[in-house]
């Protein structure tokens, strides 16, 4: 029990500690919590393409369903999405999604998602560890039912209708895009949608392995450099990218091959804005987490929006998205939703949302436009291995140990949100956080130029990685 812990997005954890036993104890903490709150509704679980992923569904089914409530499987592995949105299409209590994410084959996963299809927050996960015990069922014939069900279809027609609600009616007959699904979930899903709207789709990696190739299904720059070859091979508008259970997106343009998430935040962000039926400011603003870039909000600054600024992690920026004024959310790791939609991520609809943007105007005139209008920006992120047992240690050390100045820049100020966040002088920052995935400590940085980038970087390595050092020491 105690090797269970729900982090920044779920329960990770290799496979020799993600045991069937361990996620069944998940499996009746979950039932016990919706018992508690009065909710009898059906759940649905979902699960990834990988090797144990369906096997630890169908155990998690059989202990709710063993607690009296009537599940729902997909017909096949699934994206994330696809399983938070059949709550809310479905009116059920909740789903489990058993999932790993963008980690590699030797791990697995489960978060649970509650009934408005947001991610849980805090006060949801600690109930549900304090509930772990042993499954306790329900003689069979009191038992709920197991059915299997699709739940891609309706996602995809609500996709349509979002983006059709944003941007007009969605015609992609005269893009191209090359998809590639990196044996994940995505696959036969987020091509599929697209070639729904009329895209010609090249796809790559769409066949189920769950080794994911050797690798890790992570859309990563350098996990995508034979997509970013893919678009100029076949002379495509765009190449899209999804991690492991499709919550995430990553894309690739003609010119600037792989880009940033931070960029097609910034993209998108401006893209929504300029598509709004209503002008009225104040009501259009966004919400990024402290690690995402500063340019959303010289953005919205020029349209008389606002910023929100939350800590890493999808559930507080589906806090900060619960605002009727608020139209768009995301974090610099690829995950983002829009009003309208659940406060959930999702690389499926944002796939659709990158086709229309397009459609009408391709990637690379936008971002030279951004850059332009706002400056350009750059940015990067490196990790130093902290076990998690010493990140708390580390973190107090590294308050003490800040300098004045980082890369020969002074420090106009500190953010506390979520580790530390230094802001200098020229407009750059550095922020240090702990992972809530990996044991490893995060070192993000935001410049003006690829020089400046690295500078800030290095100087922020040469800060953390001495107090990780001295205090495993």
């Amino acid at each position: 029990m105690d090797k269970i812990a729900f982090g920044t997005d779920g329960w990770r954890a290799t496979l020799d500690t993600f045991t069937d036993d361990r996620l069944r104890m998940v499996g009746q903490a979950v039932a016990t919590h919706l018992t508690e709150a009065g909710d009898d509704r059906a759940v649905f679980v979902g699960y990834d393409a990988r090797d144990t992923s369906e096997g630890f569904a169908e155990s998690l089914a059989e202990v709710l369903s063993g607690n009296g409530f009537d599940v729902y499987l997909p017909e096949r592995d699934c994206p994330t999405p696809t399983a938070a949105y059949a709550i809310v299409d479905r009116d059920l209590a909740g789903a489990l999604m058993v999932t790993a994410s963008h980690n590699p084959p030797e791990y697995n996963g489960v978060k649970f998602i509650p009934d408005d299809g947001a991610p849980a927050l805090p006060e949801v996960t600690e109930s549900i560890e304090a509930n772990l015990a042993e499954p306790d069922l329900l003689p069979e014939a009191e038992r709920g039912s197991v059915t299997r069900v699709d739940p891609v279809k309706p996602h995809a027609d609500h996709a349509h209708e979002l983006v059709a609600e944003h941007f007009g009616e969605v015609d992609l007959s005269r893009l191209t895009v090359v998809y590639d699904a990196i044996h994940g979930s995505g696959r036969g899903v987020t091509d599929a949608l697209l070639e729904s709207a009329g895209a010609t789709v090249i796809s790559r990696r769409s066949e189920r392995d769950p080794t994911f190739g050797g690798g890790s299904p992570e859309p990563s720059a350098e996990n995508l450099a034979e997509l970013a070859d893919a678009v100029d091979e076949h002379d495509a508008d765009l190449g899209v990218a999804n991690d492991g259970d499709a919550d995430r997106i990553a894309i690739c343009t003609p010119e600037a091959g792989y880009l940033d998430e931070n960029l097609f935040f910034a993209v998108l962000y401006d893209a929504l804005l300029d598509g709004e039926a209503t002008t009225e400011q104040g009501t259009n603003g966004a919400v990024r987490t402290v690690s995402t870039t500063f340019l959303l909000d010289r953005i919205a600054e020029a349209h008389g929006e606002s910023i929100v600024e939350v800590p890493v992690g999808f559930k507080w920026v589906a806090q900060g998205m619960d605002d009727d004024g608020v139209i768009v959310g995301g974090e610099e790791s690829g995950g983002f939703s829009v009003r309208g939609h659940l406060r959930e991520k999702d690389g499926v609809l944002m796939a659709l949302f990158a086709g229309a943007i397009a459609a009408a105007k391709p990637f690379d005139d936008r971002l030279d436009r951004l850059a332009e209008e706002y400056g350009e920006i750059h940015a990067d992120k490196i990790s130093v291995d902290c076990p998690d047992n010493a990140k708390g240690a580390v973190l107090d050390a590294l308050e003490a140990a800040l300098p004045e100045t980082v890369a020969g820049k002074e420090i106009d100020s500190i953010v506390t949100k979520d580790g530390f966040k230094l802001l200098l002088e020229d407009g750059s920052w550095l922020l240090v956080r702990p992972s809530g995935t990996e044991p490893k400590l995060r070192i993000y940085a935001e410049a003006s130029s690829p020089e400046r980038l690295d500078a800030v970087l290095e100087a922020g390595e040469a800060i953390v990685r001495p107090v990780v050092d001295a205090e495993l020491d």
